[in-house]
């Protein structure tokens, strides 16, 4: 064990006593209004930083201190992503992963070898399968799962989530026959003697999916506990909830009562739960802990745009006649809007296409004033493609541009071909928005990116992918200098819940919130930032992640 880990875990072990810990020795670097601050030591007292000592400043050492020597690790502000799904990247960490299995059997290997460590799962899910890379270039069958799991239901997703796999258990309890007939929009792949194989096409997957019992609120205290503990693994000490259901808010508010909450979360309340007028007539909610919020509202006004889905003003350059959709009427949403306005709820509103974003901005311009709601800092989510003129609307607005630089790097071999050189100006314009002014909190929208902050820290530097491509950086004019980018993930992020006074930056007053890492972010080649390795992760003046403690 690293000579400079232990003392942290004494430290740990004995926060009951209020002593003050010295962290000394550290690279030291966080944001105070807009600007990089440098530090070598700093001092903590139960949950807070007490003070940072700079340049040539030597800490004063109290008798009964506590010292930990950091050995020149570089410390970072705890990072926040600002929109992410956590039961979904929990149910993630608990489902057999299939990727880049080389045969059908491999895959069902990979899928024993999780059901062994994972005995107490009623069925076993997984996804990543794909037959094109196996040498039969065929579609698996029921029969080869059925050798190994009898009786134990199994599903498991294709690639690209497209096409699911199941065994003759799982078909049972779903009332799958060779009777069976196939919804529209989907297909049923059968036998030669026509019954179902065992793999399901689309809207067919349905017939299965439907059979898996909804997990209960203690099952989901177990995926998020589990989701929190790995989002800490990779940096974050904060996360931003983005449409959380009934049951999952008690799953949280039970899990933040037993004080089992390792980082801190702002939960965004889903617009279309059946408990939502219930919800938003008793107010924000705020745990005793601050580890909980549930202060905001999500809404979805149109789809994504690889699908299409996203509300474009014009057709898609791609697909003549088509513009997109929107998900709900303009009554409706403004509805959910007003609501959640009048109840005291800051309103996040995912909005991907140009239309969406007009729609959506125009619909805060007058509520905002209708309820007198601008101190709220209503968001809109992705903010993906803008009209150049919506632009300085954000600001004017007091409405925050809650983005995910992943998107664009994931998004720019299809994303000009969507919509074209023209509103391509528009889209994932970062410097664009700031230059206009408008606050940027940075997030990923895991699980659907990656939830390691440093591949978005990385991406909003360089514009490019993990191979360094394209050579320059796509559209490179709109990529973040690296304090910008850090501001993203942690004051402006924080602002965007209301929490700038207590999380964000390290400075005295501020929450004890940090993370110590193997490599200078800031002065480093920015092409490996997303490389960076996290060693420890402090949430509130305690150790929540350990690199030390998860070494084979």
């Amino acid at each position: 064990m690293n000579k400079w880990i232990y003392p942290a875990l004494l430290a740990l072990s004995c926060s009951a006593h209020a002593q003050t810990t010295l962290i000394k020795n550290v690279n030291g670097y966080t944001i105070d209004n807009g600007q990089l601050v440098s530090f070598h030591s700093i001092e903590l007292k139960d949950d807070t930083v007490t003070r940072l000592y700079r340049e040539q400043q030597k800490p004063e050492l109290g008798s009964s201190m506590r010292t930990i020597d950091a050995e020149g690790k570089t410390m970072l502000p705890g990072l926040i992503d600002a929109h992410g799904h956590v039961l979904g990247w929990g149910l993630n960490l608990m489902r057999t992963n299939l990727r880049g299995s080389a045969s059908e059997a491999e895959a069902v290997k990979r899928t024993i070898e999780f059901r062994q460590l994972n005995p107490g799962l009623t069925w076993v899910q997984g996804r990543g399968w794909n037959q094109v890379l196996w040498p039969s270039k065929t579609f698996p069958t029921a029969a080869s799962l059925d050798k190994h799991f009898p009786e134990t239901p199994v599903w498991l997703r294709r690639v690209d989530g497209h096409a699911g796999w199941a065994n003759s258990a799982a078909m049972k309890l779903a009332g799958i026959s060779k009777d069976s007939k196939a919804p529209s929009g989907g297909e049923i792949i059968r036998t030669a003697d026509g019954e179902p194989s065992g793999v399901f096409i689309d809207n067919a997957m349905a017939l299965v999916s439907q059979a898996i019992p909804a997990l209960s609120v203690s099952e989901q205290e177990t995926v998020l506990k589990a989701a929190m503990n790995d989002l800490a693994r990779l940096g974050l000490t904060s996360v931003h909830d983005a449409g959380v259901g009934s049951n999952t808010m008690s799953a949280y508010k039970n899990l933040a009562n037993k004080d089992d909450m390792p980082i801190r979360v702002y939960g965004m309340v889903a617009a279309g739960d059946s408990q939502f007028s219930s919800i938003m007539s008793k107010g924000p909610y705020h745990h005793k802990s601050q580890k909980l919020d549930f202060s905001s509202v999500k809404i979805s006004a149109d789809g994504a745009l690889g699908s299409r889905g996203a509300a474009l003003i014009e057709d898609y350059s791609d697909l003549h006649g088509h513009k997109g959709l929107l998900l709900h009427s303009d009554q409706q949403l403004n509805r959910y809007m007003l609501t959640a306005m009048q109840a005291g709820f800051q309103v996040n509103t995912h909005a991907i296409g140009d239309h969406a974003n007009k729609l959506v901005l125009d619909s805060y311009a007058a509520l905002i004033k209708q309820t007198n709601s601008k101190p709220l800092r209503h968001r809109v989510e992705h903010a993906q493609v803008l009209r150049l003129e919506d632009i300085p609307r954000f600001a004017e607005l007091g409405v925050v541009a809650s983005m995910q630089a992943t998107h664009a790097t994931s998004d720019k071999n299809m994303a000009e071909d969507r919509v074209g050189p023209d509103r391509i100006k528009g889209a994932y314009a970062w410097q664009k928005l700031l230059k206009a002014n408008a606050v940027i909190a940075a997030g990923s929208d895991f699980p659907v990116e990656s939830a390691n902050p440093f591949f978005g820290l990385h991406a909003s530097v360089t514009r490019q992918d993990h191979h360094n491509k394209p050579l320059q950086g796509w559209y490179p004019d709109q990529s973040m200098t690296m304090v910008q980018a850090l501001t993203s993930f942690t004051s402006a992020a924080a602002y965007s819940a209301h929490q700038e006074n207590e999380i964000g930056r390290l400075a005295p007053g501020m929450k004890a919130d940090f993370i110590l890492i193997d490599r200078d972010v800031i002065n480093g080649d920015p092409t490996q930032i997303w490389q960076a390795q996290v060693l420890q992760t402090w949430v509130d003046g305690q150790v929540v992640f350990n690199i030390e403690d998860n070494q084979p």
